[in-house]
């Protein structure tokens, strides 16, 4: 049995109400300690991951509302490094019932605007259960990253799915995801994702492409080369542009047959649950977030 001792829906208005009435902060505290293993200061922050939580809590820039929403942050990437770096929209659905498959294209992918991870990837139509993807789709569009995270931006998102065209690199396999994380609009580490539906693994590289021996969650594989990409400066360039002004912010981008291509912003990776070894590293990746004097929200 789900839950036992008590109806699983019980447990969650419990969790559902806890979130309504206690203090985010006092939430976020008992979270973090019980995920990274040691207490949150938010008095005095250090590491990397205490520092994002101070700025979910006491950083709220109205302008990331539209940056964290899939759909509404192209206009931002536009208006910064041009349209040509914005995967195009096929279509946006306001509800699961408006999905089909007469407009999109053989292969497409679908994933929510209010989220990170809800992706569906079409290869094929005439193997794909919409009913199954509807269906799917309708317990995504109920999350919050708010309610979950205490990501304030997201409360804000209106949920929908859109639709977009399916990206493959020179590997003809998916798309290498580079997540460059910027301090103060200045990239200083890029984080590269592979084997994601298998055995996830990641690798982090500095901004002149060595390899960096640390761990961001998943576990780095240093046998696994993955080649320096041939628009590395470009991308850091792009990613200079689209975090200028900000603390602290991951600008996210694929490169398809030498062509760059933002796939999305993110403020709170992990939401500042990341686990980043060895531990120097996470004091190390704090030690470059310069917290603003002013609280904003």
């Amino acid at each position: 049995m789900l839950y036992a001792g008590r109806k699983w829906w019980k447990r969650a208005f419990f969790a559902y109400w806890l979130r309504h009435i206690l203090p985010p902060e006092w939430l976020i505290k008992r979270s973090f300690s019980k995920t990274m293993g040691y207490s949150l200061n938010l008095a005095d922050p250090q590491t990397f991951n205490e520092k994002i939580q101070w700025l979910k809590l006491y950083y709220h820039d109205p302008a990331y509302i539209k940056m964290v929403d899939k759909a509404e942050a192209k206009e931002y990437i536009s208006s910064k490094i041009g349209t040509g770096h914005v995967i195009p929209t096929l279509k946006i659905y306001e509800s699961v019932d408006e999905i089909d498959l007469k407009e999109p294209p053989d292969k497409f992918v679908l994933k929510c605007t209010h989220d990170s991870g809800s992706i569906v990837i079409c290869k094929d139509k005439s193997h794909f259960d919409l009913e199954e993807v509807r269906k799917n789709f309708r317990v995504n569009l109920q999350g919050n990253y708010y309610y979950d995270d205490f990501e304030w931006p997201y409360k804000a998102v209106k949920p929908r799915v859109i639709a977009e065209p399916y990206l493959v690199d020179e590997s003809h396999a998916g798309l290498k995801d580079y997540k460059v994380f910027c301090f103060g609009g200045e990239p200083k580490i890029i984080k590269v994702d592979f084997n994601q539906f298998a055995s996830h693994q990641t690798n982090v590289y500095d901004t002149k492409w060595n390899f960096l021996e640390m761990e961001i969650v998943y576990p780095y594989d240093k046998e696994n080369v993955i080649e320096k990409p041939a628009s590395l400066e470009e991308m850091l360039e792009y990613a200079r542009k689209l975090s200028a002004g900000m603390p602290f912010v991951r600008t996210d981008f694929y490169c398809v047959n030498g062509k760059i291509y933002v796939g999305e912003i993110t403020f709170y990776p992990t939401g500042g649950c990341g686990k980043i070894t060895p531990v120097e590293w996470d004091y190390r990746l704090g030690s470059w977030i310069r917290l603003p004097e002013k609280r904003i929200g």
